[in-house]
Formats: C-alpha cells, sequence, structure tokens
C-alpha cells in the first residue's frame, strides 16, 4: 500500500510579544508582505490577534499570532539558556534559491546590523568545508525581536531513490545515506 503524506511545511504560525516590531522586522529582512491582518475575537474562536504574511504570491507563509491577554517574558537568546517553561521550537528556516540569493540576504543581515548567531557555516560531515554537521547546507542564523532562531540557507541536499545523499551539484554522495528509502 503506498503512503498518502503532504508534499510541504507550508505555513508557520509564529507567537510574538509585539505584532509592530514582528511585522516591520519581516518586511526588512526577508521583504515579506502583509496580506491581511486580523484582530483577537473578530471570528469566534480565534482569541488571538493574526497578521498574514508572504513571500510570494500565496495568501500567506508566515501567520504572526499575538495574544493581547498575554503578558510576553523575553525569550533567552541562546537555547542552552531556555532551562524553563514549555517545549518550543529551536529554530525554523528560509531557503534561498541558490548561494548568490543567500549571500545577498547575509549582505542584508549584516547591514541590517543583526547579530549573526551561527554561521555562515555550511553543515556537512562530507564537504571539506563542512562543520561535522547535516543536510548539506550553507546557512546561517539571526534572532528575530522575540530571539526566534531563523535560518537562512541554500543548497540543501536531496535523496535520491536508493537512499544517497546528492549535494547541490547533483554529485551523489557516497556513504552518506538517509535512514529510511
Amino acid at each position: 500500500m503506498s503512503a498518502v503524506t503532504p508534499s510541504t511545511l507550508q505555513h508557520l504560525a509564529l507567537e510574538v510579544s509585539d505584532t509592530d516590531t514582528s511585522i516591520e522586522f519581516y518586511r526588512q529582512f526577508l521583504g515579506m508582505k502583509v496580506t491581511e491582518r486580523h484582530k483577537a475575537g473578530e471570528v469566534a474562536g480565534i482569541p488571538v490577534d493574526l497578521t498574514f504574511m508572504r513571500l510570494g504570491k500565496r495568501h500567506h507563509d508566515l501567520v504572526i499570532m499575538h495574544n493581547p491577554n498575554k503578558t510576553y517574558k523575553p525569550r533567552p537568546k541562546n537555547p542552552i539558556d531556555d532551562t524553563e517553561g514549555f517545549p518550543a521550537f529551536h529554530h525554523y528556516a528560509y531557503e534561498c534559491p541558490d548561494r548568490a540569493n543567500f549571500l545577498g540576504v547575509l549582505a542584508r543581515a549584516k547591514d541590517m546590523g543583526l547579530e549573526i548567531v551561527r554561521g555562515p557555516v555550511v553543515h556537512s560531515p562530507w564537504d571539506p568545508r563542512g562543520d561535522g554537521s547535516w543536510g548539506e547546507n550553507e546557512s546561517f542564523y539571526v534572532l528575530d525581536p522575540d530571539n526566534h532562531r531563523i535560518e537562512i540557507f541554500c543548497d540543501l541536499a536531496e535523496i535520491d531513490e536508493d537512499g544517497t545523499y546528492i549535494n547541490a551539484a547533483g554529485e551523489r554522495i557516497e556513504g552518506a545515506k538517509a535512514e529510511e528509502v
């Protein structure tokens, strides 16, 4: 029997402490645009403010969510310092179509004075430039105004039918195999 699965992760709903500050950050850093904004309670069953933002033509790629009844505490910059509270995510990522675009976004981050909290780095145990981690991609990480960690990357490995990794140049990386095919 063949598995029926989704084709991609399409969007993330990100809780923020200040909607306007976050909108401005994502506009300036990633060039996102606001599709729509809605106040808490505008629709029954949705008790939070929602702002839908997009990179291209799809209605939204990111949803900025704010609970007007919540008192927000600052999130630690470094995940190792986040020692209490509810489970949270470590980071989320935006893919650049090529290295030139990746370097352009990196330059924009530097021009904006954003702290690069990791990278640029090549995640790879096989590439001579690699840091020993996984993914076969080049990336860097920044923090948004609420210290959500954002990865910007390019050249993520693909997985061949037999499970072998294929790098951005289209070369098979012998010895690099997916756990499940």
